[in-house]
């Protein structure tokens, strides 16, 4: 960077200006300096006021995440019914595009990530120039290390292919480790990025936040129980079930509660939607909200929502999360209250498929965009009972997701899974992942299916849908099947073409 300087001095403002906004949801921060028009990084608070700024980091707008799996219900029928209601970007990243996305403009995630990446940088950068205790300076050592290593991962889950022996030396991501503009753009080889986020993740470890402080759970910064969530996800990622599984006991004793949809669930406000108007088939039907849908700008429930480790948000700028009819399936309808509340019977009125009216439901967990895509309990519950069962011990992974769905479904006896063996055991237990967590870990977790040593959860993605150009649908000519088999180099998503000029020619596209 050729004045950092002066990126300091605006990052810093802009940071003590958002933290106030923080400080309004919750009483942890004490009263943060006042904007001025020259302020220069010089103490651990207004570097701690940079962190403390959730909306530079919480919100992760990854599109192949969001259309790229078996979960988004991309399907001719669904296209034919309203084409306006989606973008040349949908088609391209639910057809796994090589040609056309890289040049989709309003393509974020990559920046984002970067961007997040240079704050945790300028943390590190600055904390032996800054005035502040030591014990100051170790916790946000531990928090910008946190903060990367996060940001590496779902760089390298999106834009890499997965890690294995073979792929090891395959292209990886640019390595940022300062503010410099100078520092080189060139990807690395696929191990060094692992090796970097490793080496973070042992920083972060040294982290001696609690989640509960005061009381009130401060999941938007690094704290014990999200450092060791991560790394339980971390290392399932890399099909390693007992370091998995270790670090998810370590998550689950510090904190373990759940959301229990029998009782904290319940219905939000309503919306009425007129259908078929002009026509004998005209009505007005009633489309039924989560209460967690209420809230669009106010942050109070997912602050709230205490299940969350670590405060991360999967966002959806198309307000449409469309679930496939294989992903419906899963749910049992008449006693899955996740079913009854996330997935919004008729949706796809509220998304303009009115006349002629198509029907069709919408996942649907925070206001219309957003789903909780940082660790949680219920992801805990699921990755301890995922890496019992490859384990071989199928009592303690049948009792880990049996923990997590009596909170999920209505009393019964369907509340408890049963498996006479380690392969059932797993296929249950994968499906109660699927059910869990829809859209935000099922491309992450396609992946490494499929570059495990057990053939039976390979994914392959396969849809039937028209030919397409860089700016139109050809829904006149025939439709032909698009497929993403286990080993196609499209489980590297193109990187944005704008990245690619914006660095001079030092970052390489993906070869496919």
């Amino acid at each position: 960077m050729n004045n950092i300087h002066n990126h300091i001095k605006i990052l810093a403002t802009l940071a003590v200006c958002s933290s106030l906004l923080l400080s309004g949801c919750n009483k942890f921060l004490d009263e943060k300096p006042s904007k001025s028009s020259d302020l220069v990084v010089t103490t651990t608070a207004e570097l701690d006021a940079l962190l403390n700024n959730y909306s530079t980091f919480y919100q992760e707008g990854n599109r192949t995440t969001i259309y790229g799996t078996d979960d988004y219900g991309f399907t001719k029928q669904i296209y034919d019914a309203r084409p306006g209601t989606f973008s040349m970007a949908a088609v391209e990243f639910a057809l796994w595009d090589i040609d056309f996305v890289q040049d989709d403009t309003r393509e974020n995630f990559w920046k984002n990530e970067y961007n997040k990446i240079f704050n945790a940088n300028m943390v590190l950068e600055n904390l032996e120039k800054v005035s502040g205790t030591q014990q100051d300076k170790d916790r946000l050592r531990a928090d910008a290390h946190f903060i990367r290593a996060y940001s590496y991962l779902n760089l390298v889950n999106t834009y890499c292919l997965p890690y294995t022996d073979a792929n090891k030396n395959e292209l990886g991501l640019p390595i940022k480790n300062s503010t410099s503009f100078d520092e080189s753009a060139v990807r690395k080889p696929l191990a060094e990025v692992y090796q970097l986020i490793e080496s973070d993740l042992a920083e972060a470890q040294k982290t001696s936040s609690p989640l509960i402080q005061s009381g009130k759970a401060r999941h938007w910064r690094a704290n014990t129980a999200a450092v060791n969530g991560f790394a339980a996800r971390y290392y399932l990622i890399r099909n390693n079930y007992q370091l998995a599984l270790n670090y998810t006991n370590k998550a689950l004793a510090e904190y373990s509660t759940l959301v229990d949809y029998n009782k904290d669930m319940r219905y939000g406000r309503s919306s009425t939607i007129s259908i078929n108007t002009g026509t004998p088939d005209a009505k007005v039907v009633t489309l039924q909200f989560p209460y967690t849908h209420d809230n669009n700008t106010d942050f109070t429930d997912m602050i709230q929502w205490k299940e969350f480790l670590y405060f991360r948000m999967l966002y959806h700028e198309s307000w449409w999360y469309v679930p496939s009819q294989e992903l419906i399936d899963l749910y049992d309808h008449d006693h899955d209250l996740r079913y009854e509340y996330n997935f919004v019977e008729g949706y796809s009125y509220d998304r303009g498929m009115t006349k002629p009216a198509y029907d069709w439901p919408g996942y649907v967990f925070f206001y219309k965009d957003r789903i909780p895509s940082g660790p949680t309990v219920a992801e805990m519950l699921l990755i301890k009972a995922e890496a019992h069962a490859r384990l071989g011990q199928v009592t303690e992974a049948l009792n880990a997701v049996n923990q997590l769905r009596a909170k999920r479904l209505k009393p019964g006896a369907w509340v408890n899974l049963q498996a006479g063996g380690k392969d059932e055991a797993i296929k249950k237990i994968l499906e109660e992942r699927r059910r869990e967590l829809p859209y935000t870990q099922r491309w992450s977790d396609i992946r490494r299916f499929n570059n495990n040593d057990y053939a039976g959860d390979d994914v392959e993605l396969k849809r039937t849908f028209y030919p397409y150009t860089v700016s139109n649908v050809s829904t006149t000519e025939p439709t032909k099947v698009y497929t993403l088999p286990k080993q196609s180099r499209r489980f590297a998503a193109p990187i944005p073409r704008t990245e690619l000029i914006s660095s001079q020619g030092a970052i390489v596209q993906n070869s496919y």
